[in-house]
């Protein structure tokens, strides 16, 4: 091919995950894999460092999500697409991704078939969003509109360690607001215990962490 191959960073914190998404890659003549990272912190150097055309960029990473990196490298190279691949398909999430600026969002359960060609559409500059997401139906336990913005405030500072009484005092509510706000939150996301909420509020880059 006369043009200059795709150049493509891939980031999963799963080696494996990260050799099976090579092979694909690879297998096609217009893209190359300059690069792989296996965390957060990871990826934005060697973003930075490699300038591939395309990140390959898993949302749940350690040392911070794909979403918190996503910001970060597009902070330094705004023209740079980020293609975004995910165990899961909630709404709040992909919003997320968008708004961080990743050009795609993908889900893993389909990477074989949708990978290359997601590669070079976001690389084209164009948006591409998984065609399950599209036309996602609502999960069991979640909402269509993911959650509010005031939701994610309230989220946010439960993840900050704070109280129902400590959150109403900061943001002007009752605490009863405030624990129908909590309630709501953990119906959205089919999640019973504070810890869990935590937990995957961080892995899913829904907060951000100090």
């Amino acid at each position: 091919m006369a043009d200059k191959k795709i150049s493509v960073l891939l980031v999963d914190d799963h080696r494996l995950v990260r050799m099976g998404f090579r092979r694909i890659i690879e297998d096609e003549t217009d893209l190359e894999v300059v690069g792989e990272a296996g965390d957060a912190e990871e990826a934005v150097r060697q973003a930075l460092q490699l300038k591939p055309r395309v990140v390959v960029m898993d949302c749940a990473l350690p040392g911070g999500s794909g979403i918190t990196a996503t910001k970060k490298i597009l902070e330094t190279l705004p023209g740079m697409a980020v293609l975004m691949l995910s165990m899961h398909s909630e709404d709040t999430l992909v919003r997320q991704a968008l708004a961080a600026g990743a050009r795609g969002y993908i889900l893993k359960s389909a990477i074989d078939l949708e990978l290359p060609a997601a590669i070079r559409r976001v690389a084209a500059g164009e948006k591409v969003l998984a065609p399950q997401l599209e036309k996602s139906e609502t999960l069991k336990g979640e909402r269509n509109a993911g959650l509010t913005p005031r939701e994610l405030q309230i989220l946010q500072k439960i993840v900050d360690g704070k109280s129902n009484k400590e959150i109403a005092a900061e943001l002007g509510l009752s605490a009863n607001t405030v624990s129908v706000h909590r309630a709501n939150i953990m119906d959205a996301l089919g999640i019973h215990k504070t810890a869990e909420l935590v937990v995957y509020a961080i892995r899913n880059g829904l907060v951000n962490v100090p």
